[in-house]
């Protein structure tokens, strides 16, 4: 039974450093825990090395949005990006967009605008950090039944341009229709000045 207890305060544990670390690379803390030290030879620690790897990899793969598609229940934070102030992200710190041309909950964004603006995806509630408001978070169902993130009442998406952390490469795009913008943590977009 304390074994189980452990494995869950560790899940927790993993779960709430991931959300606070956005965009930090996992891979360091999954070596380092995955490793047993010479002195873990008991077996309470080597149940509290092993807890907690699997935890740090279970808490790593649900909390991951990726732009391809979705492993588990997505977070969107905000982070400070340039002359934006702060704007939507992914956990990856990879920039979140809206389209001018959604005016509903409902994308409109399909085929190859979906190749092009990869949809927030989601697999469960998504959650609010770093100052993105939980209230404003809800989702939309595609016609592919996948789940999209909704933020404001905005179907929310990447840019297949960003490549890195920061990048807003589709920032005022005109495409498929309409313009694409970065959204501020009250759900608005973020016209550039």
């Amino acid at each position: 039974m304390n074994q189980r207890r452990l494995a869950a305060v560790s899940l927790a544990a993993v779960t709430l450093l991931t959300a606070v670390c956005g965009g930090c690379s996992s891979s360091k803390s999954t070596t380092s825990q995955s490793s047993p030290s010479p002195a873990a030879t008991q077996p309470t620690s080597t149940a509290t090395s092993t807890a907690t790897s699997t935890a740090t990899s279970t808490a790593t793969s649900t909390a991951t949005s990726s732009p391809t598609g979705a492993v588990g229940a997505a977070i969107v934070a905000t982070a400070p990006i340039g002359q934006f102030g702060d704007i939507l992200v992914d956990s990856q710190g990879m920039t979140l967009y809206l389209f001018e041309k959604d005016t509903s909950t409902a994308s409109t964004c399909y085929g190859d605008c979906a190749a092009a603006w990869p949809p927030a995806l989601t697999e469960g509630a998504p959650t609010a950090a770093h100052g993105a408001d939980q209230t404003k978070l809800s989702t939309s169902t595609r016609t592919d039944g996948k789940t999209q993130i909704v933020y404001n009442g905005h179907p929310l998406y990447h840019f297949q341009g960003d490549k890195a952390q920061g990048d807003t490469n589709g920032q005022e795009s005109t495409a498929f229709g309409a313009k694409w913008y970065v959204v501020n943590p009250a759900g608005n977009k973020v016209e550039s000045s």
